[in-house]
């Protein structure tokens, strides 16, 4: 039941990071650019089996299988992922405002699509 539980967040925090990038903000893009690298993080961090109060290290008074150890690799993995997405957050923001200050819109294209006439 668990795991169906990841499974959706995983989905939902894909599908809707997608959904924002695929949208043509700027600002759309950088938060679905985020929310993707969340659900990537959830998921390296699932493959690493969920275990709870296992020792990552091996100990010799333990016998030496997976079922008495948890993983540390996945952890380590989504810990550097975290740090470089946020360091890859703050540089999009900062380009993100200064394409702003130049061209005074947030549009990915740098122009402002026309509005379409409303029907009669």
């Amino acid at each position: 039941m668990i795991a169906l539980l990841f499974a959706s967040a995983v989905g939902i925090l894909t599908t809707t990071g997608i959904y924002l990038m695929l949208r043509a903000r700027t600002f759309d893009l950088i938060l679905g650019l985020t929310l993707l690298s969340y659900a990537v993080n959830v998921f390296i961090f699932l493959m690493g089996r969920i275990t709870i109060g296992r020792p990552p290290i091996i100990d010799s008074a333990l016998t030496p299988t997976l079922a008495n150890y948890a993983d540390p690799l996945p952890q380590a993995l989504v810990l550097t992922a975290i740090v470089i997405g946020f360091a890859m957050t703050a540089v999009m923001l900062v380009i993100a405002l200064r394409a702003h200050a130049e061209t005074g819109t947030d549009h990915v294209d740098g122009v402002e699509p026309p509005p379409s006439e409303p029907r009669p």
